[in-house]
Parts: structure tokens; sequence; C-alpha cells
């Protein structure tokens, strides 16, 4: 059993291990209408294992983040190509929402980030999911620009951004 990073309540807060990407598939395939291939979940866990995190409750998986670093232009800014985290994917499954499951995802994912040296963190948001928009305020987000239609569904997304300072 892996150690806790972080206990929100009777959650725990830890990196993903392998044994725990079925799982993580699964939340992702029951909250997000945006699915991605077992590969793409095991090649993030493998490229950046210090933000690929999950919250557990009673030893079942019911939430993750999945964090990738990427190169390109600020969304500050910045001269030339900066160093960035992306959120690839964050879910907590919809009867544990509400407890602070989140936003400690939120902390460690950007934590995992910030130990790989990133300038920045970025990530994209429904524009209808106004309770994720301010958990991403609260911790600091900026929205920067509205990418239009950006969903299979047509949906437009928030592109927001925080900066390490």
């Amino acid at each position: 059993m892996q150690t806790a990073l972080r206990r929100v309540g009777d959650y725990i807060i830890r990196r993903c291990e392998e044994r725990d990407l079925p799982s993580t598939i699964n939340i992702n395939s029951v909250t997000l209408p945006e699915h991605y291939s077992d590969y793409f979940f095991e090649s993030i866990l493998r490229e950046l294992p210090e933000a690929f995190i999950v919250a557990e409750f009673n030893d079942s998986i019911i939430g993750y983040i999945m964090c990738k670093i990427e190169f390109g232009f600020s969304n500050f800014r910045k001269l030339g190509f900066v160093k960035k985290g992306h959120v690839v994917s964050v879910a907590v499954l919809e009867q544990h929402r509400g407890n602070g499951v989140g936003k400690a995802l939120m902390l460690e994912g950007i934590n995992g980030v910030v130990t790989r040296k990133s300038d920045e963190i970025y990530l994209e948001v429904r524009i209808s999911n106004e309770p994720a928009i301010k958990m991403y305020e609260k911790l600091g987000f900026q929205i920067k620009s509205r990418l239009r239609t950006y969903y299979r569904d047509g949906e437009d997304a928030y592109l927001m951004a925080l900066e390490f300072i």
C-alpha cells in the first residue's frame, strides 16, 4: 500500500499505481464524455507519475487527476517557449463530489508538475461546468481564452491557466 500524500476526511489522496488504471479508466468513462485509450492512461502514468494522482475511499478509487508536461507558448505572454503542465483529465465520482476531493487532487497534481520545474499549468473546462470553474479560480487559475466548439458535442471550453512564481 502506498503512503497517502494527503488525507481529506475519509479519503486518501495518493499517486496512481498501475493496478489503479482499470478503476481510473472506468471513472473516466462514467463521468466524462471525453474518453482516452487504455494506452494513453498507461503512457501518462509512465511519463509523469508524480502528477497522476488518485483518490481512494474504502479501498476503492473514486477520483483521479492526470497531467503531462508540454513545451509551448506561454499563456501569460512570456517570450519564447515555456515548460508547462497540462491537466489532461480530472474526475470524481458524482456521489463523492463536494467533499474537497477535487481540490485535493488538483493540489497534488499541481505539486507534481511543480517538481518538474514547469513555469505554469493549464487546463480546458466546459463553460457549463460552473462548480469546476469556481474551484479552479479559488486555486488561482485565470480564464485566458474561450475555445469555440472545443468538445465533440460542440460546447465551448475555457482555457484556464495558473502561473508559478
